[in-house]
């Protein structure tokens, strides 16, 4: 099958020695200009330091680096955690989040320097490849996708790193990579070396953003989160940006061994996979916010919440960001959110994250009508008949049977 003429292509670019190694390849099998397009979505500076430069000389023609931390936190993060979305009953979306606000620059890029194709690193054992292609077909059904790990020959990295050695194109990677980690502001991931095998518990190394809980100090602290009608606004008093509030929570709850877990997933794609996440930050945020809903929401409202919350884990998971669905759970989540607003004091101790204050203006907690001790609000004696027809239907069918007997 014979390729598409190709003339100018984005490709999201990590400086790692895959997209190290894209970028000669596409110049070479589709005779195209290169353009390489990075995002900063909070990975640190580290990664993004000399990202330019080291583009540049393994052959692209530009590379444009775009600040998304903000909209990150505000136009993914936030939403998603109204919508109480946690993947599997664990898994807090870290990698899954950012994706399309990355696939959308992407695109952007794109349309800035009249390409006419896309490219990304993702495997084709991955669920990445979903997302962003996923991404890419609601916001630029025109361009051209080209995932150079279902083209090329290459299968190792050994044969990445002799493809660039032959082509005397420098890098730092080296024939062993243990682990494959991917950074955001919310957390880190981390797969490979001997967390392929499900027996086999995480050595000290895997970690890399938290204290170890065993570790961490033995005198707890506290943190206070503010929230205004779903987003926090203020961590111990003080005002923050959201990118700025989740950098401030990320310290505080890392420094205690907050945010640590180890699970086997359901990938897109059929296979299972085990992954170590941190999320130290996103860990005492999710835990707030539901202490916060508990206080306001009545019964139905919050198990209907929840519901949205499976829902919306799955799609953000299976890269359906982009579609009308999302933007019908939102709307849902965002009605409810309008009531979350208060104050949440959360320890903070060996790993653990506990809720042991909160308040709001909105609670619809009343000590009058929940105390053990006397009260004058609420005759006990008027319980007898809402359990009579709360049960009616059970009494009717036993009943039945015991006629038929």
């Amino acid at each position: 099958m014979s390729k598409p003429q190709i003339n100018k292509v984005v490709l999201a670019y990590s400086g790692g020695l895959d997209t190290s190694a894209i970028i000669p390849w596409l110049k070479e099998n589709y005779d195209c200009e290169v353009v390489a397009f990075a995002a900063d979505v909070g990975q640190g500076d580290e990664e993004l330091e000399g990202l330019e430069q080291k583009a540049l000389r393994t052959g692209a023609s530009e590379c444009h680096i775009m600040d998304l931390k903000e909209d990150f936190v505000s136009d993914y993060i936030y939403p998603t955690v109204m919508t109480g979305a946690v993947y599997e009953g664990q898994y807090l979306l870290g990698t899954s989040m950012a994706r399309p606000i990355i696939a959308k620059a992407q695109v952007e890029v794109a349309r800035k320097v009249g390409a006419d194709a896309l490219c990304h690193g993702c495997t084709g054992k991955g669920n990445d490849q979903v997302r962003f292609e996923g991404a890419f077909a609601a916001l630029a059904p025109d361009l051209k996708v080209i995932a150079p790990w279902r083209e090329w020959d290459m299968h190792s990295r050994e044969d990445l790193l002799d493809y660039l050695a032959k082509r005397k194109i420098e890098t730092s990677a080296s024939a062993t990579k243990i682990y494959s980690r991917d950074a955001n502001a919310w957390h880190i991931s981390h797969e490979g070396g001997e967390l392929e095998d499900p027996w086999c518990e995480p050595s000290k190394q895997v970690w890399t953003l938290t204290v170890d809980p065993e570790d961490a100090p033995e005198r707890a602290d506290r943190v206070q989160l503010s929230f205004d009608q779903g987003r926090l606004v203020a961590v111990n008093g003080d005002r923050l940006s959201p990118y700025q509030a989740l950098v401030e929570l990320n310290k505080l709850a890392a420094a205690h061994g907050v945010g640590r877990l180890d699970i086997v997933e359901n990938r897109l794609v059929g296979m299972k996979s085990r992954g170590c996440y941190e999320t130290p930050g996103g860990t005492v945020l999710m835990a707030a916010f539901k202490a916060l809903e508990h206080l306001v929401l009545d019964k139905t409202s919050l198990k209907f919440r929840e519901q949205l919350g499976l829902e919306f884990s799955h799609l953000v998971y299976d890269g359906r960001w982009f579609t009308p669905l999302r933007e019908s759970i939102l709307a849902g989540a965002e009605a409810f959110a309008r009531q979350i607003t208060g104050d949440v004091v959360v320890k903070l101790y060996k790993g653990q994250a506990t809720v042991v204050q909160r308040r709001s203006p909105n609670s619809l907690y009343s000590e009058d009508f929940a105390t053990f001790g006397a009260d004058d609000v609420y005759d006990q004696s008027h319980a007898e008949g809402f359990i009579r027809l709360y049960s009616l239907s059970s009494r009717i069918k036993a009943l039945k049977e015991k006629g038929n007997n």
